[in-house]
């Protein structure tokens, strides 16, 4: 009789049914079929875990509500919100000032004025304004309410989705005050219209899961008294960017688990287009200026357009 593979001083007339090497029953674990050596064990974990990895990177795998690889963490959520302090405090350093940090040339050259934009066909304003903030409080409740709100969304959606989600919803507030404001109204700048965009997903997910409303019923009650009782802030950019978030979450959460990801693309697509066509609508009704620049007012450089 053989001895032990791993024990030769013990005979045995067992086996393993993997590698076929006579092993003791302390050798031996249970399987599937039959029973296999120690060895044989370890190799197929290690085996599986390799299979496991190969299976997530290409995209199998467990999912979000999105149906996109799930993030272990949230990752764009802390990248947008760098960017937004990163460009206040550029735009403090070229102002002088911590609360008049409008002034700079910077901060007028990427809010959304409607002249420019429209008149000066200044089109990047439609996504700069969003990352801009005016004064210390505007900066921080703003990056407050998108670190509440946009690590556990992005979670749940997963990272290209999320980020999806937040530039459709800037778009979205922006195109509404440039369609739906007067052609001289104040600049507009913030990350809120955005926010609001992810405040909309919430409302999708609460309502597709059929979760308790309550969470979402006091931020939205709480953030509609701010945006009617707090002095200069814009509705239009919040219903904007509230009505974009909604539409944009509706196309991923309720496109057809079959080709999911061509259905999530094109209701996305359907969503932008005709965010897009009210603006070019918008533009076609506006005459375009001769050019627009910075001109010296009372010591005080102020980007202006012309006919």
């Amino acid at each position: 009789m053989p001895g032990c593979w791993w024990h030769p001083n013990r005979p045995t007339g067992l086996s393993c049914a993997r590698c076929e090497r006579p092993a003791c029953p302390d050798c031996l674990r249970e399987a599937a079929v039959g029973f296999h050596c120690t060895d044989c064990v370890q190799a197929g974990r290690q085996q599986d875990r390799v299979q496991q990895k190969q299976y997530r990177d290409a995209g199998y795998g467990a999912t979000t509500i999105a149906g996109a690889r799930p993030p272990r963490t949230a990752v764009v959520t802390p990248v947008l919100l760098a960017i937004n302090v990163v460009v206040f405090f550029i735009t403090v350093a070229l102002a002088g000032s911590l609360s008049s940090n409008n002034i700079s040339e910077f901060f007028q050259l990427g809010n959304l004025d409607n002249v420019p934009t429209l008149l000066g066909n200044e089109w990047w304003r439609i996504f700069t304004s969003g990352f801009l903030h005016f004064g210390l409080l505007h900066i921080a409740s703003n990056a407050f309410s998108l670190w509440f709100v946009g690590r556990p969304l992005e979670v749940a959606l997963g990272r290209v989705p999320f980020a999806v989600l937040y530039l459709v919803s800037m778009l979205g507030g922006s195109a509404a005050c440039l369609v739906f404001s007067d052609l001289r109204a104040y600049p507009v700048v913030g990350a809120s219209g955005a926010i609001f965009g992810l405040i909309g997903a919430y409302t999708v997910i609460v309502i597709k899961l059929r979760l308790n409303p309550t969470w979402l019923l006091i931020i939205l009650g709480l953030n509609v008294f701010i945006t009617f009782q707090v002095p200069n802030i814009s509705i239009l950019a919040h219903a904007g960017g509230f009505v974009a978030g909604l539409l944009a979450t509706f196309a991923l959460l309720y496109a057809p688990e079959k080709d999911r990801l061509r259905w999530q693309i094109g209701g996305i697509a359907i969503v932008v287009v005709a965010i897009v066509g009210l603006i070019v609508w918008k533009d076609t009704q506006t005459v375009s200026a001769a050019f627009c620049d910075f001109t010296s007012i009372q010591g005080q450089r102020v980007y202006g357009c012309y006919r």
